[in-house]
């Protein structure tokens, strides 16, 4: 279920940037990877659907670079769910449960040319760092990212609900 979300939503957002034979060869380890991840028991996985059929999956925790920052290392819709507002309820709940467990800040990396995902952050109140990193997939290719953070309001705002 994890995995087929990863899958699905890296295929249509990113296949473009990877050969078919990358592409095929990522897609199978996000069906997989998840396994270990939840093995590993770090970090908060959500997951958010219509009608028990998760459509959308957060993962997030503390984050490695930012002291006393959370992080939110993967977010994925499933293209199904694409519109019908299942990522944006899961961004709120995944803020509201970063918020109620200390952060008061949370950031996130995303694909410099990825315009639907840089959308959706910048509509859930994330605004760009300005930073800017090379990212290699695994293809020994470098993607440029961005970083987009938000600060948590002293009283619960909009977006934080």
């Amino acid at each position: 279920m994890l995995g087929e979300i990863h899958a699905e939503s890296w295929k249509a957002a990113y296949a473009p940037f990877f050969t078919p034979g990358f592409l095929a060869q990522a897609l199978r380890r996000r069906r997989t990877q998840w396994h270990d991840r939840i093995a590993k028991g770090q970090g908060v996985i959500m997951l958010a659907g219509p009608k028990g059929r998760p459509l959308a999956l957060s993962f997030s925790g503390a984050s490695p670079a930012r002291p006393g920052a959370a992080q939110i290392f993967s977010f994925f819709g499933h293209p199904a769910g694409w519109g019908t507002g299942v990522a944006g309820a899961l961004m709120r709940a995944t803020l509201r449960r970063l918020r109620q467990d200390g952060f008061g800040q949370v950031h996130l990396w995303t694909l410099r040319d990825t315009p639907r995902s840089r959308r959706f952050y910048a509509k859930n109140g994330f605004t760009e760092s300005g930073a800017v990193r090379g990212f290699d997939f695994g293809d020994g290719n470098l993607l440029d990212q961005v970083e987009y953070e938000r600060a948590f309001t002293t009283r619960w705002g909009r977006g934080d609900r």
